[in-house]
């Protein structure tokens, strides 16, 4: 892993998952941790409720737009991580590939989204620990 450890969250319409997962990582890591999202047919904007969820607990994320997954997003990241909804990356050696299994928010209403919300969280606290510790807020 590289001295400055980078994270790639992934869903296909990164409008949701990812861009929370990115949201709290960056949030909880700051600049010591390098963070993308993307995904392989992303929305035209990012989930209303996902939105609403993360305002709640003080984190904006309403300027943020989903992106295209690219295979150079791929390659300059330590770790690709896709969030259960079936999107996959192209395979790199070296490179760490995990799944995380969440429901996914969309069309759900932020009541349903704030557990969604929470268990990113705690997965996120938990990769922290793991690939920069001494980042852990």
């Amino acid at each position: 892993m590289s001295e400055k450890p980078s994270v790639l969250f992934v869903c296909v319409h990164n409008a949701g998952r990812s861009q929370m997962a990115a949201a709290w990582l960056s949030h909880l890591a700051g600049d010591r941790v390098e963070v993308r999202s993307a995904g392989s047919a992303p929305a035209d904007q990012v989930n209303p409720a996902a939105v609403e969820a993360m305002r709640e607990v003080g984190i904006d994320i309403s300027a943020e737009t989903p992106k295209i997954l690219t295979v150079d997003a791929v390659k300059e990241s330590d770790v690709c991580i896709t969030m259960g909804c079936g999107d996959t990356c192209p395979v790199f050696p070296g490179k760490r590939y995990l799944d995380w299994t969440l429901e996914d928010p969309a069309g759900q209403g932020v009541e349903a989204v704030r557990p969604i919300r929470d268990e990113i969280k705690k997965r996120v606290e938990d990769l922290i620990e793991e690939i920069a510790p001494e980042a852990k807020a």
